[in-house]
């Protein structure tokens, strides 16, 4: 029987938990997620993005993301003068991925963001890993869609 495939996973959460709330009026079902990767291989690394806001209910989640095995990476929400706000973790997320790409078979990274389209590619052609996106169809970029070796749709079953 040959080894389980190695797969690590990234979540861009503020990303599934908008476009999972615009489409669906639902949250995202994190467990349903594990239990289906886990079942394609052995999760050697899972990473949830999330900013802080420091309210009770965030800290709730965050807790039952660890426990469910996710590492949570936090970044600070950032109020800028003119009432915008910053809170992306784009770049980390890219940094992370580059680095598990030279260890595992897969990469499963969850956002519809199309800035992760050419991450992607460089995955895939120069590292030679599968680099598979879980997204809500109607706000996926397609550019991200047609850079992922497989396009998973978030529907009813990873939905709570």
């Amino acid at each position: 029987m040959p080894d389980q495939p190695k797969i690590a996973i990234f979540v861009d959460v503020q990303n599934i938990y908008y476009t999972t709330r615009q489409a669906y009026g639902r949250q995202f079902n994190y467990r349903a997620l594990w239990q289906r990767i886990s079942e394609e291989g052995t999760i050697v690394s899972a990473t949830a993005y999330a900013i802080h806001r420091g309210d009770e209910r965030q800290l709730k989640f965050q807790n039952a993301l660890k426990q469910i095995g996710f590492d949570v990476k936090l970044k600070p929400f950032i109020q800028r003068s003119d009432g915008s706000a910053k809170g992306d973790w784009d770049v980390g997320i890219t940094i992370d991925v580059l680095e598990a790409a030279k260890t595992v078979d897969k990469i499963v990274l969850l956002s519809g963001d199309g800035d992760f389209d050419l991450l992607l590619d460089k995955v895939r052609n120069d590292y030679h890993v599968s680099a598979d996106v879980y997204g809500v169809p109607a706000l996926t970029a397609n550019s991200l869609i047609n850079a992922a070796s497989e396009f998973y749709r978030i529907e009813e079953g990873l939905l709570l």
